[in-house]
């Protein structure tokens, strides 16, 4: 079986294994206990913390971990938005193709406490022009939030140029960097917030971090004993902290080398898929993409029969996004970037991890592919 998912989710690494193992056996202290099991658990914790700030190019008292990316999202877009309440400044701006994590807490602030949300226009490719950023901000904007990279079509932002509107309206900036983590420099971008998952980079799931700089006021969303210096308050998972650290540098260390790798395998299989099946289009921008992520659609077949005929096959890969999983409606991503309901209906998207695959591997895929999408349309 060969497993094309990964951005849905990856198998958790064998290092990060190791390094987890001892803060879920010997060092299972609670990290706010006075005594010499909690501060042992404290220590992982604090060392985490300062690994995972130094590969996102922030400080170390800007991470706030989370169980995931979804809670990281969560606490970015409702943490900043309702501080900023409190100075009179409700507007949000989004994009109509971000993670359903940012389009439903938009719709939480819209609903309850009557944030303005203004959705950015994107291209066919789903990109996002610095000048439509520019007009969408106004002087009560409290927060712009954006994905780095599309989980669906794979589309990178100029997040460098949306940092660069965004500061000179002196209004924060946060990054969804999910996708993008482990695969994209981070440091460096001048994003304001960050939020990454472990399980998309070799940790377990459960485990995710938002890191947002100190001068920004956020509210947090779980209340209670105040851990994470007042910003998420629970019990914090020290052996998934260890994890998301460990899983962050191996991923950063690689990411020079493989990310090529990667992208050069990814590419020849795109070339292959488009040319072997006449209605297959490619979804996303071809250019500015994850190395990893080949996203399609198949007009005049069923994108879940494909599925099913290319699992038949040994190859595991998905419509979408996880998150939606069991809806029959099209993707809002594809319809964002106008393609028709009945062809977005088709789609199907290839994620790449980053093993290495052996010789002929996208000659090979393709064929499957191809042998897929007749047998779908019967």
């Amino acid at each position: 079986m060969l497993y094309l998912d990964h951005a849905a989710t990856s198998p958790v690494r064998p290092e990060v294994l190791d390094a987890m193992r001892p803060y879920l056996t010997g060092v299972f202290g609670n990290p706010s206990s006075h005594h010499t099991a909690g501060e042992a658990a404290a220590s992982a914790l604090d060392d985490a913390r300062v690994r995972v700030a130094r590969v996102l190019g922030l400080r170390t008292g800007d991470v706030v971990f989370t169980a995931g990316g979804t809670e990281a999202n969560n606490l970015a877009v409702k943490g900043i938005t309702l501080a900023a309440l409190e100075t009179g400044k409700r507007h949000l701006v989004i994009s109509p193709i971000e993670h359903e994590s940012i389009l439903e807490s938009a719709a939480y602030l819209r609903r309850f406490h009557g944030v303005e949300v203004t959705m950015l226009p994107v291209d066919d490719a789903g990109r996002i022009a610095p000048d439509a950023l520019a007009s969408a901000i106004r002087d009560d904007t409290a927060l712009i939030s954006v994905g780095h990279a599309n989980n669906e079509v794979g589309t990178v932002q100029d997040a460098t140029a949306l940092a660069s509107v965004a500061r000179a309206s002196r209004v924060p900036l946060h990054l969804d960097a999910v996708q993008s983590a482990g695969w994209l420099p981070l440091a460096g971008l001048g994003a304001d917030a960050v939020s990454i998952a472990g399980h998309k980079l070799g940790a377990p799931k459960g485990i995710g971090a938002l890191a947002v700089r100190g001068r920004i006021p956020l509210e947090p969303v779980l209340h209670g004993g105040g851990q994470e210096r007042g910003r998420r308050s629970g019990t914090e998972n020290v052996a998934g902290a260890v994890a998301l650290a460990t899983a962050l540098e191996v991923a950063e260390s690689e990411r020079e080398v493989l990310a090529p790798r990667v992208a050069a395998t990814t590419a020849r299989f795109i070339s292959l898929v488009l040319s072997g099946i006449p209605e297959a289009s490619l979804t996303g921008d071809p250019a500015n993409r994850l190395p990893g992520t080949a996203s399609f659609t198949f007009a005049g077949t069923s994108g879940e029969s494909v599925l099913l005929e290319l699992e038949r096959r040994g190859i595991i890969s998905s419509s979408g996004s996880a998150c939606a999983a069991g809806s029959d409606d099209p993707s809002h991503v594809l319809l964002a970037c106008g393609v028709p309901p009945g062809v977005a209906q088709t789609s199907v998207r290839f994620t790449f991890g980053r093993e290495a695959l052996p010789d002929g591997a996208p000659e090979r895929l393709a064929e499957l592919v191809t042998n897929s999408v007749h047998a779908a349309r019967g």
